[in-house]
């Protein structure tokens, strides 16, 4: 009787553990949030085991039978959800039938300007384009940053990132930064002072190199020729760079060579005043990086890559084979050439 009646105990005492551990003890808080997709017409057997399996909660079973009972698992909404951990069950499932930890997943490539990345938001239904390209140039945030006249063109890390519907324009415009920032590390700082560069002559060049490059293997080729330029006092006659405006106008680069402009480097020697694009790491690290070349020009190919020359007769003489072989109007010159000015 005795080993009975200790069973028993020993039963009721897992069954009242296995009750408190599934269905009220909560599960840890996570360090960072977990994203856990709730698709349209999928079914909440489906959601509890991905729920189940993402940590948010101990068990898909104890999970089900919750919404059973509550009656709850016909009522969740769809959407991706950012879940932080340490909530009991009852909490989690409010969360999918309020649709109050929806994110907006919103990606920003590589090479678009400011004013590009507002619409990409706007589109996304994140902000009013206006409202963020105002904050991006000339906003509180930006100001306290020191990036003013010009704003943060060039410091908007690309990525892709996820938002709560109701994130406001400092919010947004805070995690692109921080995300720029996080690549500041000591030994970037280091290389920067090597090189003798602050962050906007170092996202300047990024950007341009950013903007010209089509072949992933050529950004640090084409980072030689702009370094060779800058250090021979030559133009740096990049169309990228007259192309750009403030304001978002495009223009074709013929038009745009012969333009004058702050940003365009046929009319001047040096960097523009600032980046004419939002870079990705892997052209920063070209403008940190250089290729060591003597090459001081380079012609684009119908397919993207570039034919590099070290002298003015060897790139005119690129141009003309290119010409030859296409049987069409001079490509794009990349460096040097677009508008026929030396």
């Amino acid at each position: 009787m005795l080993i009975a009646l200790l069973a028993c105990g020993a039963l009721f005492a897992a069954v009242g553990f296995g009750f408190y551990y599934f269905w009220i003890a909560a599960p840890p808080v996570f360090p960072e949030a977990r994203l856990v997709t709730v698709k349209k017409g999928e079914t909440f057997r489906a959601v509890a085991d991905d729920l189940a399996q993402a940590g948010v909660v101990r068990s898909s079973a104890v999970l089900m039978l919750y919404a059973e009972l509550s009656d709850t698992a016909r009522r969740i909404l769809p959407g991706e959800y950012a879940f932080k951990g340490g909530e009991r069950i009852p909490a989690v499932m409010g969360h999918l039938v309020r649709g109050d930890f929806l994110v907006i997943t919103v990606t920003i490539p590589e090479g678009l300007t400011i004013h590009q990345i507002a619409e990409r938001l706007g589109e996304a239904g994140l902000v009013c384009p206006y409202v963020f390209e105002a904050a991006a140039r000339r906003g509180a945030l930006v100001d306290a940053l020191g990036m003013a006249p010009l704003g943060a063109e060039g410091y908007l890390f690309p990525a892709t990132y996820r938002f709560p519907p109701d994130a406001t324009v400092t919010d947004i415009l805070g995690a692109m930064l921080e995300r720029f920032y996080e690549v500041l590390t000591p030994r970037v700082e280091e290389r920067m002072f090597e090189l003798g560069l602050t962050p906007r002559k170092l996202v300047t060049i990024a950007s341009m190199i950013e903007k010209e490059a089509k072949a992933p293997g050529e950004r640090k080729l084409i980072a030689s020729v702009f370094y060779n330029r800058l250090r021979l006092d030559m133009p740096l006659q990049s169309d990228p760079t007259a192309e750009y405006s403030l304001e978002g106008e495009k223009k074709p680069a013929a038009v745009a060579v012969r333009t004058p402009s702050i940003f365009n480097t046929y009319d001047f020697i040096g960097l523009p005043p600032g980046p004419i694009a939002n870079p990705g790491l892997s052209s920063i690290k070209a403008a940190l990086y250089p290729a060591h070349t003597d090459y001081l020009y380079f012609v684009a190919r119908n397919d993207g890559t570039h034919i590099f020359s070290r002298t003015y007769e060897e790139h005119l003489r690129a141009i003309a084979a290119l010409k030859r072989r296409a049987r069409i109007a001079p490509p794009r010159s990349g460096v040097g050439t677009a508008s026929g000015r030396r």
